[in-house]
């Protein structure tokens, strides 16, 4: 028997052990995940199988590894900054919002009988998945989250599960398949959205009374063991099926906990290592998802996340966390009030709101999803695609001041926002003041100014713990303008 004592050894097998973490995390777009997933495996094996001697040194040091691990992971999420969400289904149809017109009817004009008929007149014929992803492209989004099955439990994938599914209707092709298929094709990182909740499934609810009795689940049924099981067969589905799912973005509802979501989030681990999951399976997930708000503070761990009034920074809480202490978050928001296609709703954000909104999440560190809700013949309304163009155009010039950039030195200023990178600080204006800009608490010295729209030159003056900027007398963009600064 070969003894591995000797410190060259252990370093040997240690490295195996972190080579296979590593590949796994930084995979290639021409990599097979099959592949990747194989490859992960042996290598955890081979390190399974070593002697207790060897395990144990790489125990010593699994704390440190666990923690390397998890930043690997989550390293392309931190550094894409902005992403597309889609809410795509029959209901759009109808022009009504996904699911809710059943779960709370009144407002929506549909019964529960006509929305669960939609599903027969949705043909979406004109559907490109490179359509989505050029329109993401356009607009400077690094990742897509697709909705694969919402709260109505129709399935836009073709599970074996459930005859309530896209293939079984008039389009009879697999929509998932299609954009997993174009995403990879063209490199562009993709999750899925999963909707625990399921009006359709008998097991979720008693569904001979209407969905809005009892929309939240039963649990206390024996029924309720068989559809946490179809819950499990149906992610297996999409982890296995449709090549690398980079997220699976849960929405629970309420009363999570009972969803057993320990048992989803080691399915998930187990299949795809490197797949992210959000926090809204009842246990504590990668990163946690405030819904149609910018928090006002940089989230922290076991902070709760708290929203913001329109004047975002009345009651702003100006510090600033240690990495160790940050939590990671993503905010999703729509482009006017609804998730889905609706024709009636016409209260669009503007262009420089969502430009100011992507700042305002990346200044603490924060992921932008904006969502889209595309036509029934699977076309993005010329409104989104207006306002994504736009946002496009402004990051084309300003982009290095999001990407790969963490929350900035300097919090709760009303006037700019702040984003750091490196050597780098990024100062996004909002109020462009007549002559100069004053900064106070940058914690270190300034080496050079510049615009980053033209690469202009900046006069400042820095003394102890203030910095002055002189500008030019009109912003290079209306929206937002970004002065960079070269730190010591």
């Amino acid at each position: 028997m070969v003894r591995l004592t000797c410190p060259k050894t252990l370093r040997y097998f240690k490295d195996v052990y972190l080579t296979a973490l590593t590949l796994h995390s930084y995979r290639s777009p021409d990599m097979s995940a099959q592949v990747d997933r194989r490859f992960f495996l042996r290598s955890s094996l081979a390190a399974a199988s070593l002697p207790l001697v060897a395990r144990l040194a790489l125990a010593a040091d699994s704390s440190h590894q666990q923690s390397a691990y998890e930043d690997q992971r989550t390293a392309w999420f931190r550094a894409a900054k902005f992403g597309m969400f889609i809410h795509w289904g029959p209901y759009s149809v109808a022009s009504v919002e996904a699911s809710w017109p059943i779960m709370r009817p009144g407002q929506w004009g549909v019964t529960e009988t006509e929305y669960r008929a939609l599903p027969a007149r949705f043909n979406p014929v004109h559907f490109d998945p490179d359509h989505f992803i050029d329109m993401a492209r356009t607009a400077g989004q690094k990742y897509m989250v697709f909705t694969t099955k919402h709260h109505d439990g129709f399935c836009m994938f073709d599970s074996d599960y459930t005859s309530y599914k896209i293939t079984n209707m008039p389009y009879g092709k697999d929509i998932v398949k299609q954009l997993a298929d174009a995403c990879f094709r063209r490199s562009m990182p993709l999750g899925f959205y999963y909707s625990p909740p399921d009006m359709h499934h008998p097991g979720f609810r008693d569904t001979s009374r209407a969905a809005s009795e009892n929309w939240n689940g039963q649990p206390e049924r024996p029924e309720w063991s068989s559809y946490l099981q179809y819950m499990q067969l149906q992610l297996t589905e999409l982890l296995t099926r449709y090549g690398d799912v980079r997220d699976i973005w849960f929405d629970g509802l309420n009363h999570q906990e009972k969803y057993d979501g320990r048992r989803f989030l080691d399915l998930i681990h187990r299949l795809q290592p490197a797949t992210l999951v959000n926090d809204r399976i009842g246990v504590p997930g990668d990163y946690v998802t405030p819904e149609q708000f910018i928090p006002r503070a940089i989230p922290t761990k076991g902070v709760e996340v708290r929203g913001a009034d329109d004047s975002v920074q009345k009651d702003f809480h100006a510090g600033v966390p240690s990495p160790a202490d940050f939590q990671l978050w993503e905010t999703c928001m729509t482009i006017n009030d609804t998730w889905a296609y609706n024709a009636h709703d016409h209260h669009f954000k503007s262009s420089r709101d969502l430009i100011r909104g992507l700042v305002e999440v990346a200044s603490r560190g924060g992921n932008f999803l904006l969502n889209v809700g595309p036509q029934p013949d699977g076309m993005i309304q010329p409104e989104f695609q207006e306002r994504l163009r736009a946002i496009g155009d402004w990051i084309t010039i300003n982009g290095d001041s999001i990407y790969e950039t963490s929350y900035g030195p300097v919090q709760g200023q009303s006037a700019y926002r702040t984003t750091a990178k490196g050597s780098e600080l990024y100062v996004h204006i909002f109020d462009w003041p007549s002559n100069s800009l004053t900064i106070t608490g940058l914690p270190a010295k300034v080496l050079s100014a510049r615009l980053l729209a033209n690469n202009q030159p900046l006069r400042f003056e820095q003394t102890a713990g203030t910095l002055s900027i002189t500008l030019p007398p009109q912003p290079p963009d209306a929206n937002v303008s970004v002065v960079a600064f070269r730190m010591l």
